[in-house]
């Protein structure tokens, strides 16, 4: 009885410190599954003390009051299967535990591996995350602010420099500047297969970049390659028509995938809750030109979340002819219809207004936890920045204000003062 109630403690203990994340992880017995299938007791007790911000090994020997040579031993264990990711900088490795997604869900299904079962996690996954409803409404629907975002298909962008397209917009100069990259299976599409629902979309090419890159790497759970292999595979992601959907930043990105409509997560979600948009779209948007559409369906069929229809073209001497209609609230700008039109009637145009996109992945968890009023997770975690209790007043002011002013008070911290903030975190020896 006393191991039952250990156990129960030491999962329930890490279900919580996953939930400090901004996008957290609801609690099931689907979650307590998956969990039991990643960690052992011990291991979830531990990984429950750890920090949200990267750790050094000798903080978690004080967090957990062991040696430092048996905790590196056991760090360096967790990232040998992907559950931590160990970066290296100047002074030595340290550690950080990335979130369920992206992060070890995803790790673990990231190449074929023989310490876990891959067919039974993968049942579980579509549980939680394709049943459920819980896990991915909290990843990609709630706040303004999130995880990713998409590429606009460079392909479909057109000659010359009739639109301004920033370097972080493209996924080709992603690649081309990444300290290291990284080519695994795609999570999305390997965890249907295993429940029998998998397409025939390229498997190998799930991207990963930079740090995150260089511990995979490390530990192999992804293949390093080269900016020309690199750009070959994105080319390959292009020509089947899969969207390019990484991560929400401008600086430092860890992640592209390269998604089709049925399998991956981030299209399902996007069709499934369109209205409270769950992807950040590009900052393009396809115009059709009236008169040369035929109607012919290509461009609705090549949209991954439904934004293109056809419709009725009201002509009386053609009753049945139809034409291409776009529904701007849910399309995702990423250009796969126009690549699809091969009559010229769609094009690319810019935004009137181009999204915010934070600057770096600490901003963004900033940013997400603001909106989501859990930003006193990353300031105060274990409570290595009780100093600045000025902000913590200044938070809870923010926090508490009406959802209009609110709202207005979230814009003013995104555009000036969090960049400056996170800055000055990440300055800071308080990790």
């Amino acid at each position: 009885m006393a191991h039952h109630l250990n156990r129960k403690t030491a999962f329930a203990g890490l279900t919580d410190r996953l939930n400090r994340f901004p996008q957290g992880a609801p609690p099931s017995p689907l979650l307590n599954k998956i969990l039991a299938m990643l960690f052992s007791e011990k291991e979830a007790g531990l990984v429950s003390q750890l920090p949200i911000r990267p750790f050094s090994p000798e903080k978690a020997a004080k967090i957990w009051k062991i040696r430092l040579g048996e905790a590196r031993k056991i760090l360096d264990q967790l990232a040998s299967r992907a559950i931590l990711l160990d970066i290296e900088t100047e002074d030595g490795f340290v550690y950080v535990l990335p979130p369920p997604m992206a992060g070890f869900f995803e790790f673990s299904m990231m190449r074929v591996r023989h310490d876990v079962d891959q067919k039974a996690l993968s049942e579980l996954f579509y549980q939680y995350l394709n049943v459920e409803e819980d896990f991915v409404r909290n990843l990609f629907a709630q706040g303004e602010t999130q995880l990713g975002r998409v590429f606009v298909n460079e392909p479909a962008l057109p000659d010359g420099d009739s639109i301004q397209v920033l370097d972080y917009e493209r996924a080709s100069q992603i690649i081309c500047t990444a300290s290291h990259m990284g080519i695994s299976l795609c999570y999305c599409r390997h965890k249907m297969a295993h429940v029998n629902r998998a397409c025939d979309n390229p498997l190998e090419i799930c991207m990963t970049f930079n740090t995150s890159a260089a511990s995979l790497i490390r530990h192999g759970h992804a293949r390093q390659v080269d900016k020309e292999e690199g750009l070959e595979l994105l080319a390959q992601a292009h020509e089947h028509g899969l969207v390019q959907f990484g991560e929400n930043v401008r600086e430092g990105v860890n992640f592209i995938c390269n998604c089709c409509a049925c399998c991956c997560e981030a299209m399902i979600a996007a069709r499934r809750f369109a209205l409270l948009h769950p992807v950040h779209p590009s900052n393009f948007i396809p115009k059709i030109n009236p008169d040369s559409c035929t109607g012919c369906g290509k461009c609705a069929a090549a949209c991954p979340v439904e934004a293109m229809a056809l419709v009725s073209a009201n002509d009386p001497r053609q009753p049945k002819r139809k034409k291409a209609l776009l529904n701007p609230d849910i399309c995702l700008g990423c250009g796969l219809c126009v690549r699809a039109c091969d009559r010229n009637s769609l094009e690319l145009e810019p935004l009137a207004r181009r999204a915010i996109t934070p600057m770096n992945g600490a901003h963004r968890a900033a940013v997400m936890a603001l909106e989501r009023g859990s930003l006193q997770n990353l300031i105060f975690d274990n409570q290595v920045l009780y100093s600045h209790r000025a902000l913590a007043v200044l938070l809870g002011v923010i926090l508490k204000l009406p959802p209009l002013k609110q709202a207005l008070a979230l814009k003013q911290v995104k555009s000036r003062y969090l960049e400056t903030l996170v800055s000055y975190f990440e300055g800071s020896d308080a990790v």
